[in-house]
């Protein structure tokens, strides 16, 4: 194999296999992949417009059976510090998201024992009577397989009886990475990274949007990790001509602060910098059917994210004005509506907030800013 030719490859929307991605992994320089991943960018979305979005990231719940090694959110059944997230808390969470400027609600939680597919489905009624303009990108393929579990159904009648209560689109949470060997070591409680797949499966044919992820750094190794790349984009090639499938690709690092994987000395979060901005650019250049790819700010910072942006990512995300799962293991930044959009400015790009369907829409005027908690903010 020749770096040149499989980059060749890659900027004509070839589909590279794992043992090619590899080799590109240990061969190339980091400024080639950036070349091309920043080449197919702009092919897949002209221009200088980068887009972010304003939502708030609330929990259903945060007790959970599944036991991830990775997470330090969850709480076991019957703990003093377990919750189920009221009505009257999700109103008070959610006006404060419309007068921050957002619309959106990224709505995740547990694996709740109890918690079936009649609790979501009428909380996503009332909340969509409450709030009709609200848009609810809620729980993702473990959830599903989860709640599919409890009520002995199928992924494809759950959906549908979510979609039609009010779910608008399906985040790719839970994803970290599909090999059942990494599973079984950090995520045995969740679904198998072929049901997560299925679940999309499903999702694509009711022409639910849905989004995927990639959460790496800890036990896998680099082979799995484009393993991951190109199952996902198998199932992005089966999807109707008219569903979107995964219209966007996130991947972050292992976030292991005091997190059991890193107590047990399992596992350690050692991704870099370059590392980060080389995954970024290989993830464009193994996804050329999936038009829009992440830089995940809140794991990396805002330089490093401003360098990916010339790497093959077109998003910055959300300022995400609540998120508790990921900065309970260490991630730290954040980020106002104003200091994204001068993030995206400085690094030579024009912000654009758009919706989760990636449609533009105009900033609303008056908005406020979210005030943030200075003791964990660092956005430099």
């Amino acid at each position: 194999m020749v770096v040149n030719q499989l980059l060749e490859r890659a900027l004509n929307f070839e589909f590279l296999s794992v043992d090619e991605a590899l080799f590109l992994w240990k061969q190339a320089k980091t400024a080639e992949l950036m070349f091309v991943a920043n080449s197919l960018r702009q092919k897949q979305v002209p221009g200088d417009i980068v887009t972010w979005i304003i939502d708030r990231n609330s929990n259903t719940t945060n007790v959970c059976i599944a036991n991830c090694k990775f997470c330090n959110f969850y709480r076991k059944p019957g703990h003093e510090e377990a919750y189920t997230t009221t009505i009257e808390e999700y109103k008070q969470k959610i006006d404060e998201t419309f007068k921050f400027g957002g619309n959106q609600l990224l709505l995740q939680g547990g694996h709740h024992p109890d918690l079936g597919l009649d609790y979501y489905c009428k909380l996503f009624k009332e909340l969509k009577d409450l709030y009709p303009d609200l848009k609810l990108h809620a729980l993702g393929p473990p959830e599903i397989a989860h709640i599919t579990k409890l009520e002995q159904s199928t992924h494809t009648k759950v959906l549908r009886a979510l979609k039609e209560a009010g779910l608008d689109s399906l985040p790719g949470a839970g994803a970290e990475i599909l090999s059942d060997r990494v599973r079984r070591l950090i995520s045995k409680g969740k679904c198998g990274g072929q049901e997560w797949l299925d679940v999309m499966r499903a999702a694509h044919q009711l022409k639910i949007t849905t989004s995927a992820t990639m959460m790496f750094g800890h036990v896998e190794t680099d082979r799995e990790r484009f393993e991951h790349l190109v199952m996902l984009r198998e199932v992005q090639a089966e999807k109707p001509a008219d569903a979107k499938g995964f219209l966007a690709f996130i991947p972050w690092p292992f976030m292991d602060e005091d997190t059991l994987l890193k107590k047990l000395k399992r596992a350690r979060n050692t991704v870099t910098g370059d590392e980060y901005i080389r995954m970024i650019a290989m993830s464009r250049i193994m996804l050329p059917n999936v038009k829009n790819i992440q830089a995940s700010w809140l794991t990396v910072g805002k330089q490093v994210a401003q360098v990916c942006l010339h790497a093959g990512a077109n998003d910055f995300g959300s300022i995400m004005i609540e998120e508790n799962v990921v900065s309970a293991a260490g991630a730290a930044f954040r980020f106002t509506a104003e200091g994204i959009q001068q993030a995206i400015l400085d690094a030579g790009f024009q912000p654009q907030l758009r919706t989760q369907e990636y449609e533009y829409r105009d900033l609303p005027e008056n908005i406020q800013q979210q005030k943030l908690d200075t003791t964990t903010m660092i956005v430099d």
